[in-house]
């Protein structure tokens, strides 16, 4: 193998590698609804995510307003950080009012 091809696969392995890791995750929004909001919520997570949906969903990430939002549905949620936002709006949106999913939480 020659250096290039070594060094391209290297750098494709790594980008495939950040990619993975940097992007949210529904099921890892799942695991943090149920730890950290449920017990204050006190709703499952359908109901939580089925508040809104998908396009609303979309429309209160993209201004900002996740944290927001959880308080507001949730206003004794005092475990959620906003470093939670993007897994906790991955699980909102796959499982929205219009999305025809249902949790197992």
């Amino acid at each position: 193998m020659t250096k290039f091809t070594k060094l391209a696969v290297a750098a494709l392995f790594a980008f495939a590698v950040v990619g993975t890791t940097a992007s949210a995750d529904a099921n890892k929004g799942k695991k943090l609804y149920i730890k950290k909001l449920k017990a204050d919520c006190g709703f499952s997570g359908a109901k939580f995510a089925g508040k809104h949906t998908q396009d609303e969903w979309e429309s209160i990430k993209e201004a900002g307003k996740m944290v927001d939002e959880v308080k507001k549905l949730c206003p004794k949620a005092t475990k959620f950080k906003a470093k939670y936002a993007p897994d906790v709006y991955d699980f909102a949106y796959e499982f929205a009012s219009d999305s025809g999913n249902v949790p197992s939480c």
